[in-house]
């Protein structure tokens, strides 16, 4: 299980260029954005990457607006792990456990679950929150981080993990994002 004080949230290159193109848009940026506002209930740090954001420009405006100052890591490197920047702020925030939203699923969603694995994370990939420009690539990219060890959830699945039940203070507000 998850908890809130062991776990951050990583919202991977959701960039207005790429975030444009992928497999069902609407529906995985309205996931991601449910995200993003139940971390904010729960005080839960979030991460946001940018590969190589002077390319593909800068995270979609609505995100970032919804996460506060939360920081923002540009990287070139697939993997989150290819920034120096990245390793530095994700062992400032001292966190176990890592919920992974955001696109590409099967290039860098993928290459940074696998580095959040080897390095003995707990890592629950958010299949409604991530997303490819195919369908397929999504799917093959689920199936490859499940085999190597990541779980597999959905926005709904984990922000009521991390609650625990309706006597959670926060409870209320959580189920206005998930209806």
């Amino acid at each position: 299980m998850f908890h809130i004080d062991q776990s951050l949230l990583l919202v991977i290159d959701v960039q207005e260029k790429l975030a444009s193109i992928i497999h069902d848009r609407d529906e995985t940026l309205r996931h991601i954005a449910a995200l993003i506002k139940a971390a904010g209930f729960l005080k839960i740090p979030v991460l946001f990457t940018e590969q190589a954001p002077d390319k593909i420009g800068p995270t979609v405006e609505l995100l970032t607006g919804l996460a506060g100052d939360a920081p923002v890591i540009s990287k070139t490197a697939f993997s989150c792990y290819g920034s120096s920047e990245f390793n530095d702020v994700l062992k400032r925030f001292g966190r176990s456990q890592i919920i992974v939203c955001g696109i590409e699923a099967h290039v860098c969603v993928y290459q940074t679950v696998a580095g959040l694995l080897e390095r003995g994370l707990a890592v629950e990939v958010v299949g409604d929150a991530i997303s490819s420009r195919r369908k397929e690539h999504k799917e093959i990219a689920l199936e490859r981080m499940k085999q190597l060890g990541a779980g597999v959830t959905c926005a709904e699945m984990i922000v009521t993990e991390l609650v625990g039940g309706a006597d959670h203070p926060q409870f209320k507000n959580i189920l206005s994002l998930i209806k």
